[in-house]
């Protein structure tokens, strides 16, 4: 069973491992509680960069390209992603007590899934562009204008952080065939 905490130390040897899933019921419970503001002055630099890189590495071992704290037990308002660049790179963001403080009118429908609703998928419909504000990894203030998939999973794990799953905006959900 996961562990699941909501005050907890952020060091490497107390971080949850594995991603929580809404088929148990108290990781569910869990994932649809809106997240507390994520607290600069509890943590030191080493922390959160440690909090971050183990955010990083349980994201793409799990091939996501995003990742919020409450996937992992973790009751922080704060999400990784790392989305692939024209470049042929990837860029990778790590926001803290984001918000999003536009959308526009237009809106775009994509198939998405998520870490922790696994084999289902769904279309759903977003924001084609967003404004989103919050702070980076020394808490310093961040603002970020967003437009295709990366407006997608900046509003998929805000609304995780918000305690909402893709489930409850799709218009249409399947579950994937197995391998």
């Amino acid at each position: 069973m996961a562990g699941i905490h909501p005050n907890p130390d952020i060091r490497e040897s107390n971080m949850q491992k594995n991603i929580l899933v809404v088929d148990d019921k108290r990781e569910e419970k869990f994932l649809r509680k809106k997240t507390a503001d994520f607290d600069f002055k509890k943590f030191n630099r080493s922390d959160i960069n440690n909090l971050i890189g183990k955010m990083r590495k349980i994201m793409r071992e799990a091939n996501g390209i995003g990742l919020s704290a409450n996937q992992i037990g973790l009751d922080f308002n704060l999400f990784v992603a790392e989305i692939p660049d024209p470049q042929g790179g990837t860029k990778f963001y790590a926001v803290f007590n984001p918000k999003i403080e536009k959308m526009s009118d237009e809106l775009a429908s994509a198939e998405e899934g998520c870490l922790s609703v696994p084999g289902k998928w769904g279309e759903v419909p977003r924001a084609a562009r967003i404004t989103v504000s919050g702070f980076d990894k020394n808490g310093k203030p961040a603002k970020i204008k967003a437009w295709g998939l990366l407006a997608r999973v900046f509003q998929h794990e805000i609304d995780h952080l918000n305690g909402k799953l893709f489930l409850d905006k799709a218009k249409k959900v399947y579950r994937a065939e197995p391998a």
